[in-house]
């Protein structure tokens, strides 16, 4: 696995894009040779870039902060609508932007005080940046010439955040092709495959092992970098967006320059930020080792110890950890509940509930139920002010509520977020926890929707966009109900609402789809499933929506194609199946069509219909007999009496023939 630096500068050059993965020692030599390899792949109107991934030098974006940076200046000037159109995006990923870009559609969750922040976004909707900044990139480059090849090396991949390797693998998945991008992608010895691994779904990597000098960076003096780190401070100020700018060096110059108090702290600030952004496993990378500098650090701030706790088992639940890691933190929090006031408490027991009623599979709510009765006796034995009272009352009630929607006990979970409602509104004011009022109205319609009550889910969702009139997913999930109810108008206008207040997100897509195709509007169908698709192609539902409505538009190959992609992801679906063999028979392949029917059949046995259309396909491969038995059985399934009497005179053909 070696190569000389002609294979490589070959490589990168080629006609195609590609995405070269060079194992290398990190250090001044790699870097000496990556910016000579990028050189070389330079060519005229070409860009080539250096992007270093490293989560430690560069955060959670790592890389693709970048990027960006690089980029913004002509976008600023040449195309400043995209800014505006990518404003949340570009603010997630470069946040002091806030000061020249304008935030328009902000939610509750947006805005709300820190003690009244009942609502973290769930990590799949901070990936939707992700695909944001992908459109945005797109439309720049398409613009500037999407055929000019662009190179970009990406400097200890191995080494970057979740979101940082997220976006470069969606960017190669999603447009690689399309942009002329390439990738020259630089990791220590023995990570490629890993790499590679990751990679090789949607392009062919090639893995090449370089050897250059192993001469480590040089350490920072201890004295410089307490210097450097002091004028960061300085310069952030009380300004917490400039100061999640600074983290990653503010980090690595306190750490060299042996300040591990200050490490402490910084940690600290990073595993809240990215947990309230829904970046989960980016926040848990700087919750590693947090515990042990508290403890070493700040061994008196109790505090501080139990809200790193809490902040790591918020963190482990958003990123679906392991069942080890529940129970080892689990532990931990236990521990701590043991010494803790009886305000911390409430909110420990509350979490653990979580754990057990909402995020362990199977999900144990007996336990979860137990674990919010201990939160609600800490509660009575917490002396709050009476305002902090009622909500903490009613935040744990929900809890209860919610494993009693789980439970499929629905009245209770609706007269549970009603009760709580009134009692926030009797002893809390008016213009305090707006979110968590706007959450229980949403949790009601949520309730009236799975009971299939959609008149009363409309209502509620109706004022839970009242309360939060720019929370995307309120739009998606009510557009649903006016889908189910044939209400395609409305479910339409919905949608794109939902589309118009968020980065994109590929479930609204596919549900825009669906209403298009029940609208018979087949192009615009297309339309939306391909765009879901291309956020997200591992979707049957929307695989096979795509292909039904190829199918209207008379696009049998195509169709022929999503349905075997959806079949492919979800091989059990017999009306899937059945519909290809359908299409397999229109072009006359009728052993293809045989074998659809024979699946179709052993998935659904008691389907009339199959077994007349394999009645079909059997009496045009000349197997009568056959024919005749299938058409037998369907009789036997009892079917409806306008349909009898033609299968009858079938089978009548068919025995005539055999006879």
């Amino acid at each position: 696995m070696t190569t000389s630096d002609l294979d490589i500068a070959e490589f990168l050059t080629a006609n195609s894009p590609s995405v070269l993965i060079a194992e290398v020692a990190n250090g001044p030599a790699r870097r000496l040779w990556l910016v000579d390899r990028a050189r070389d792949a330079a060519g005229p109107g070409s860009l080539s870039l250096i992007l270093a991934c490293d989560f430690d030098l560069g955060g959670a974006w790592a890389g693709v902060n970048q990027l960006f940076l690089e980029l913004l200046p002509q976008i600023r000037t040449r195309r400043p609508d995209l800014l505006d159109r990518h404003a949340v995006e570009l603010v997630y990923l470069l946040p002091e932007l806030r000061r020249e870009l304008t935030l328009r559609n902000l939610t509750l969750t947006d805005v709300a005080s820190a003690e009244e922040k009942v609502r973290n976004y769930a990590a799949d909707r901070a990936l939707r940046n992700v695909h944001g900044l992908i459109n945005l990139l797109d439309s720049w480059k398409t613009e500037m010439g999407a055929d000019i090849p662009w190179v970009l090396v990406c400097d200890g991949y191995d080494l970057s955040g979740a979101t940082s390797r997220y976006f470069f693998q969606e960017l190669i998945r999603r447009r690689g092709k399309h942009l002329n991008l390439r990738f020259l992608i630089a990791v220590d010895p023995g990570n490629g495959r890993d790499v590679c691994a990751s990679l090789s779904e949607w392009s062919a990597p090639k893995v090449v092992a370089v050897e250059v000098s192993r001469e480590p960076w040089p350490a920072l003096d201890p004295v410089v970098a307490a210097q450097k780190a002091r004028q960061l401070e300085e310069s952030a100020g009380d300004d917490r967006f400039r100061k999640q700018v600074c983290l990653p060096e503010l980090i690595r110059f306190w750490r060299a320059a042996g300040r591990d108090d200050k490490v402490l702290h910084l940690k600290y600030f990073g595993l809240v930020v990215y947990l309230h952004l829904g970046q989960y496993a980016d926040a848990l990378r700087y919750a590693d080792g947090l515990m042990a500098l508290a403890e070493q650090h700040a061994p008196e701030d109790e505090n501080l110890h139990r809200s790193i706790v809490i902040k790591i088992l918020n963190g482990l639940m958003g990123n679906q950890a392991s069942e080890t890691e529940l129970q080892a933190i689990e532990a931990l929090a236990l521990k701590f509940a043991e010494h803790a006031p009886p305000a911390w408490r409430v909110d420990i027991f509350y979490l653990l509930a979580m754990v057990h009623a909402r995020f362990r599979k199977p999900r144990n709510f007996p336990k979860g139920e137990e674990y919010l009765e201990r939160g609600l006796a800490a509660l009575e034995q917490a002396g709050l002010p009476e305002a902090q009272y009622h909500f903490h009352y009613v935040f744990n009630r929900n809890g209860v509520a919610m494993i009693r929607s789980f439970q499929a006990r629905h009245n209770e979970a609706i007269q549970i977020c009603l009760d709580g409602i009134e009692r926030l509104n009797k002893h809390v004011g008016a213009d305090k926890h707006r979110l968590h009022r706007s959450v229980l109205v949403y949790n009601i319609a949520q309730v009236y929707f799975a009971t299939g009550r959609y008149e009363e889910a409309i209502e509620h969702y109706t004022a839970a966009m009242a309360m939060d009139p720019n929370y995307s997913e309120y739009y998606n999930e009510r557009g649903n109900i006016y889908l189910r109810m044939g209400q395609f108008e409305q479910a339409r206008a919905d949608y794109l609402r939902a589309i118009e207040l968020s980065p994109p997100y590929y479930e609204v897509f596919t549900n825009l789809g669906q209403c298009y195709r029940n609208m018979e509007n087949m192009s615009l169908a297309v339309e939306a499933y391909s765009r879901a698709l291309d956020l997200q192609p591992r979707q049957a539902l929307a695989l096979a929506g795509r292909a039904q409505a190829q199918e209207a538009l008379g696009n049998r190959d195509a169709a022929i194609a999503d349905y075997s992609s959806a079949l492919s992801y979800e091989p059990g679906q017999w009306e899937v199946v059945a519909s290809r063999g359908v299409l397999y028979y229109e072009a006359r392949d009728l052993h293809a069509a045989l074998a659809d029917f024979n699946r179709a059949i052993e998935l659904k046995p008691d389907h009339i219909d199959l077994y007349q259309n394999r009645s079909v396909v059997f009496a045009d491969l000349g197997r009568t007999e056959e024919a005749a038995r299938d058409l037998k059985t369907a009789l036997a399934l009892n079917p409806p009496d306008e349909d009898k009497v033609a299968l009858q005179e079938q089978l009548q053909n068919f025995l005539e023939r055999v006879s």
